[in-house]
């Protein structure tokens, strides 16, 4: 299978240098490179186009969208798989590629998540979220196991995830425009088209945030309002039921480990993503009433 690794950046100097470096030196390296940079200000676009084998495609800023911006770049490829991957992400190892490439061996797979660990300079609810969000355990899912994982048959994250190209163009491609949350709308249309989908704990990446609690709620307000705009087609699946079993899980580790203040910035942390949610609801359901 040929492989066409895809990274939108957008002032990612800080990170694209050492992605670009650890994924050419893959085991199973891409056999294209695309990174789509918008506008970026500190030099990514000039870094990413020094690498050997890399093209870049340059946006204008306000052009950018979750899906649209993917889609445009998925059309481009010429890869059997395309791999999307967010500047910020890095493998863990040289078999990252690799792994992700054995569930496609099943002809009903068209998608592949990898697994996110937390970097080392997470705080430490911030790898717990990480650990329980994406387990060391692999799965196969399909369209008929929505009713038992409920919103979490949705769960696929662009942070890092393959997808087979043929199956993504049958389904129309990436919805666009969309706030957030491309990922998880091209899950449900993949399911609902009668493929399969694959998490793989093997194949991991390094990942996480350092969000104030504005930026969390902002971030869940955009969340709440895909959610409520797509709401039929993820099937009214709910996040509350999800966000209660993380909170529980992880508040749980944080106080068997005697961080009584760490739990408290999670118990923060996850009000605001709560009233973030629910404020992104309530809009969007404004807006539909208005129409």
């Amino acid at each position: 299978m040929r492989v066409s690794l895809i990274i939108p950046t957008c002032n990612g100097a800080a990170y694209i240098a050492q992605l670009l470096c650890r994924m050419r030196a893959q085991s199973v390296p891409p056999d294209e490179i695309l990174v789509v940079d918008s506008a970026s200000e500190d030099g990514t676009a000039q870094i990413a186009a020094s690498a050997p084998g890399v093209r870049v495609r340059s946006i204008e800023r306000r052009a950018f969208d979750h899906g649209g911006t993917r889609d445009m770049a998925l059309r481009e490829a010429r890869g059997d798989v395309v791999l999307f991957m967010t500047q910020d992400a890095l493998p863990l190892d040289d078999r990252l590629i690799e792994r992700l490439l054995a569930p496609f061996a099943d002809a009903r797979v068209a998608a592949v998540g990898a697994r996110q660990i937390a970097k080392p300079d997470a705080r430490p609810f911030e790898r717990a979220v990480r650990a329980h969000s994406y387990p060391a355990e692999s799965r196969v899912w399909t369209a008929a196991d929505i009713p038992a994982l409920g919103v979490r048959a949705f769960l696929i994250s662009d942070v890092c995830a393959a997808y087979r190209r043929e199956a993504v163009l049958a389904v129309g491609g990436f919805d666009r425009p969309v706030l957030t949350n491309e990922d998880m709308l091209m899950a449900e249309k993949l399911l609902h088209a009668g493929h399969a989908l694959a998490y793989c704990g093997e194949a991991a990446v390094l990942h996480s945030h350092r969000l104030s609690l504005r930026a969390q709620f902002r971030r869940n307000l955009l969340i709440g309002r895909t959610m409520k705009r797509y709401e039929a087609r993820f099937e009214y699946a709910q996040e509350l039921g999800e966000g209660a079993a993380l909170f529980g899980d992880v508040s749980r580790q944080l106080l068997g480990e005697g961080l009584v203040g760490e739990c408290c910035c999670f118990a923060a942390d996850c009000a605001a993503r709560l009233l973030g949610n629910r404020a992104g609801r309530m809009i969007e359901g404004m807006r539909r009433a208005k129409r």
